[in-house]
């Protein structure tokens, strides 16, 4: 007991005053850093892309250090206030958004026509916040009755952003508080019950949700070869351009397919097809490494949290962090459907950056405040 005591009594680190993670930020320093050097050559030398990626990885630094500060109770405190606000943002872009590309995905703001912002990205971490709030309030494993509430918090949010059509971002967003259930507790006979109730899912989704564009992409999954040159371009060209990488690449600005223009978004959802071009299976190992340790430090922040709540919830983030990354890499190599989710934290974004920092702002949270509960 008095060890136990002890430890609450010891001096917080420099770093746990400043409430930051120097493993965790020096990993996504270093993730990012390499990300520039990709995305430009990847963007053919725009200096102007350049510019606006260093802006948003500034900001989202910036966030993750103010999201750091906020005690994790704080989270635990107005996730049900902020969840209710993403809904109705996300029922405002229905009625008010602004369409790009057949898509209506944004909200602009009032007064300044050419700024806008897109409220799934709010709901990223939103989701997860308050089903982690609300399963952390009653005993673990949660019961029946509480994973159904948790699944129509899940069902509300989901429904709004495939009918923007943002399938993709729903499923990730769907993902993500389910990851809370399963951390949760979760019992194998109501994750059994769940994949037997996905096939008939999966068949509605197909007659009566999916887009026919949404259906070609998974068409063209099965059999990319049967439209070449059309919706089978992108998965081809990327193809061509990982395999033709080798193991050492060929070379820092010297790739073919993107330089070219054969590999479209080549700056984006497919930036890994380009970093295989150049740097080889070398490179790539190099970024999956970086990668699997982001996501283990994450798993040891989840263990280490001292709260239901903070475990549920870093947990969930780093966890929706993988699942990101499995599916770019899995779409660009055509072992998933191309469904527009691009490289975290490489890829060209602004949204999605500060979004992906705010959540490990929010780790970092977890973790620096775990001693200080009571201070």
């Amino acid at each position: 007991m008095s060890s136990s005591k002890d430890v609450l009594k010891q001096e917080p680190s420099i770093w746990q005053r400043l409430h930051i993670d120097p493993v965790l930020l020096l990993l996504l320093l270093l993730l990012t850093s390499g990300g520039l050097f990709v995305l430009y050559s990847a963007s053919g030398r725009s200096v102007d892309i350049m510019t606006r990626q260093i802006i948003y990885l500034g900001i989202g630094f910036v966030v993750m250090i103010v999201f750091g500060q906020i005690p994790p109770r704080m989270y635990a405190r107005w996730s049900l206030p902020v969840f209710l606000l993403g809904v109705l943002l996300l029922v405002g872009v229905l009625l008010f958004g602004v369409g790009a590309m057949g898509a209506q995905r944004w909200l602009a703001v009032p007064g300044m026509s050419s700024v806008r912002f897109q409220p799934s990205e709010l709901m990223k971490l939103v989701m997860p916040m308050v089903i982690a709030w609300f399963i952390s309030r009653s005993t673990l494993p949660p019961k029946l009755r509480h994973v159904m509430v948790a699944l129509a918090l899940i069902a509300i949010p989901v429904a709004l952003i495939a009918k923007q059509p943002d399938l993709g971002t729903s499923l990730l967003i769907a993902a993500s508080g389910v990851f809370v259930l399963f951390l949760g507790g979760l019992s194998w006979q109501l994750i059994g019950s769940a994949v037997v109730l996905a096939i008939p899912s999966g068949w509605a989704m197909w007659h009566f949700v999916m887009r026919e564009y949404q259906k070609k992409r998974v068409l063209t999954f099965l059999d990319p070869e049967s439209d070449r040159l059309g919706a089978g371009w992108n998965i081809t060209q990327s193809k061509v351009a990982i395999g033709s990488g080798g193991i050492h690449g060929k070379g820092w600005m010297l790739g073919t397919q993107s330089h070219l223009d054969f590999l479209p978004e080549s700056h984006t959802d497919f930036i890994i097809a380009v970093l295989a071009e150049e740097f080889g299976l070398t490179g790539v190992m190099c970024l999956l490494l970086i990668y699997l340790a982001i996501i283990v430090r994450g798993l040891f922040i989840s263990v280490q949290a001292q709260t239901i709540f903070g475990r549920l919830l870093s947990g969930s983030i780093i966890l929706t962090f993988f699942v990101y990354i499995f599916v770019n890499i899995g779409m660009v190599s055509g072992l998933l459907p191309v469904v527009g989710v691009p490289l975290p934290l490489v890829s060209r974004g602004g949204t999605s950056i500060v979004t992906l920092m705010a959540g490990f702002g929010i780790m970092m949270s977890v973790y620096t405040h775990r001693n200080l509960i009571g201070r």
